[in-house]
């Protein structure tokens, strides 16, 4: 990418990723008022896990796809909560003594240490179920057919066909040897499945019909490996005080990741290699997409 290109993109993606911040945290604040009751610790701790902290990623995504097609903004940032509910739901299970048994998420304690075991099952649970709350509400959409297809569509990027699934093998992987494609299966089901549900929502709400997203999946596939693998670059290389949670526990594990099977080397030549890809998918736009193809080269260039 030129120097011209980078600054572009850069000017682009820093006030997008500012505003888009903002948006879902107070979309959160609004649609996660405290009840007045025994509830509220519960509220609370969602509030702590999902309010501030992230990247916010597939947020954009929602509305950088949808605003390509002229969606309304509200809409995607509706949706874009959801899906970053369902995205925050996964890290503090994912946490969980259980699972990593991490004592660190966005440089602050993990919610089972802020709180306790019991209700971080329960802000999770609450916040999976909240994803759909939000999708199926008419306010996100007059139209039943999009909110029907909203929710598919973040249903099946969730459960086995999708996150869960993903995560399920990781759990395998800790005592079985995976080779490069299962890896790679893996890692699309447990990284690239909500990125790529994330694409797909954007366009839904942009009113593209399923036969007229297929490059927009292709683009949403290879962002989600290259994401993936800059993960394991960072896990392997980068600097936790950065991340703002425990890195090397892949290796620690003993899991096989793109890193381990590729090499440092090849693994970032394949990472670069795949965002170009993923910009290709997006030649028969022009600038209205520039902020999807400055998203796919950040994915790489990010050091948390």
């Amino acid at each position: 990418m030129t120097t011209n290109l980078a600054e572009r993109a850069g000017a682009l993606l820093a006030p997008a990723l500012e505003r888009i911040a903002r948006e879902i945290n107070e979309s959160f604040d609004a649609l996660l008022p405290m009840p007045h009751d025994p509830r509220d610790r519960l509220v609370e701790a969602m509030r702590y896990a999902a309010i501030g902290g992230g990247k916010r990623l597939r947020p954009l995504l929602v509305s950088a796809t949808a605003g390509m097609f002229g969606a309304d903004r509200h809409a995607a940032i509706r949706a874009g909560t959801a899906i970053e509910a369902i995205h925050v739901y996964s890290l503090i299970h994912d946490d969980l003594p259980c699972m990593d048994n991490d004592a660190l998420r966005h440089g602050k304690p993990t919610l089972h240490l802020a709180f306790d075991e019991a209700t971080a099952v329960l802000a999770g649970d609450a916040l999976h179920d909240f994803a759909f709350e939000v999708l199926s509400d008419p306010d996100i959409s007059g139209d039943p057919f999009v909110r029907i297809e909203l929710v598919r569509t973040l249903a099946m990027a969730s459960g086995m066909s999708g996150m869960a699934g993903g995560q399920m093998m990781d759990i395998v992987a800790e005592s079985n040897s995976f080779d490069l494609p299962t890896v790679t299966r893996l890692q699309q089901l447990k990284t690239g499945a909500l990125l790529g549900a994330a694409v797909e929502m954007g366009a839904i709400l942009g009113r593209i019909p399923h036969e007229g997203r297929s490059h927009l999946r292709g683009y949403a596939r290879d962002i989600g490996l290259a994401f993936q693998i800059a993960d394991d670059l960072l896990d392997t290389e980068g600097d936790e005080a950065a991340a703002g949670k425990a890195l090397r526990k892949d290796e620690v594990a003993g899991k096989e990741t793109f890193v381990s099977l590729l090499g440092p080397a090849r693994a970032r030549e394949q990472a670069a290699f795949l965002v170009e890809q993923a910009v290709s998918h997006l030649s028969s736009y022009g600038e209205e997409a520039d902020l999807l193809r400055a998203l796919a080269r950040f994915i790489i260039e990010r050091n948390h």
